[in-house]
């Protein structure tokens, strides 16, 4: 993975520096700074080189994106975000071509992979919500990107982040068993955990119930949070959980959202995980395949 001739070959940890993004001039400051590095989002996809994320120079990212400042690299130099719409044509050429996050994730180091993931999220926001909700005005863009002001209603806006729930269903009956649905979008043998966004005054204890009843006709209880994450599809804060039916029969699908519901056994599990069998499951980038794996592994 390359940045530049003469800088280290990965991101490493992004310390966002919120105390700089107030500064005055701050993102013009930090495009003539020799050190600065941008990554380029157009809608979800990074440009790849050398099999990794490819950040550039300022000077090599045309015009017609917007700027943000995503915070500061391991050696204190600068990293820049440059948004640009996803029908947007390539604002860079990659050797390696453009890849969404779902296929680079996997393939990046795990800090990579979490800067791509604010860029991903802070970009969609600035390049799809540059009006005011409130009155239609166009906004004015503030704290280096993180915020946004309109200046006929004085309101300020923020990055919007969406509590998500996702779950891992056991049975009391059978520890060896997991429950996964197949979305109706999806294609034959694809299969993951129960999610849903919290709606307006719901707990996540009461979203997770609420959700696995909905979508796969069973009732959960003993809920424990396992861990969360960053998810920009579209803007969502992923909050993961496990869960254990309480009556194992009464699996079924909702037939909207959700076309099948079923129980897969742990040996299921680890074949699909294996890929010795034509079991999809989630990409190792999702909080989805980390409850799947812990279940599956015993962790």
């Amino acid at each position: 993975m390359t940045l530049s001739a003469d800088s280290d070959p990965r991101l490493g940890p992004v310390d966002r520096a919120a105390a700089e993004r107030t500064e005055e001039d701050l993102l013009a400051r930090l495009e003539d700074a020799p050190d600065t590095r941008v990554l380029v989002v157009r809608g979800d996809q990074v440009p790849l080189v050398d099999g990794g994320l490819m950040a550039v120079v300022p000077a090599a990212v045309p015009t017609g994106g917007v700027r943000a400042f995503l915070g500061r690299r391991p050696d204190g130099g600068a990293l820049l975000l440059a948004a640009f719409a996803a029908d947007h044509p390539d604002p860079l050429l990659a050797p390696d071509g453009w890849a969404g996050l779902r296929a680079v994730g996997t393939l990046l180091p795990a800090a990579d992979t979490a800067a791509v993931v604010t860029a991903v999220a802070l970009g969609r926001w600035l390049v799809d919500a540059p009006f005011c909700p409130a009155c239609g005005t166009r906004t004015i863009e503030q704290q280096s990107g993180w915020a946004r002001h309109c200046p006929h209603c004085g309101r300020e806006h923020f990055p919007r982040t969406d509590p998500a729930v996702i779950v891992a269903v056991t049975r009391e009956d059978d520890p060896d068993a997991l429950l996964l649905g197949s979305n109706a979008l999806w294609g034959a043998n694809r299969y993951s955990c129960f999610a849903g966004f919290a709606e307006a005054g719901e707990s996540l204890e009461d979203a997770v119930v609420r959700e696995v009843r909905e979508e796969a006709g069973v009732d959960v209880s003993d809920l424990r949070y396992v861990a969360s994450q960053g998810w920009p599809y579209p803007r969502s804060l992923m909050l993961g959980f496990t869960a254990v039916a309480r009556a194992a029969d009464t699996a079924r699908a909702d037939g909207d959202e959700i076309a099948d519901v079923r129980w897969f056994t742990r040996a299921e599990i680890l074949d699909g995980l294996a890929g010795r069998s034509d079991l999809q499951l989630p990409g190792p980038v999702s909080i989805a395949s980390r409850l799947i794996r812990a279940w599956a592994e015993g962790a």
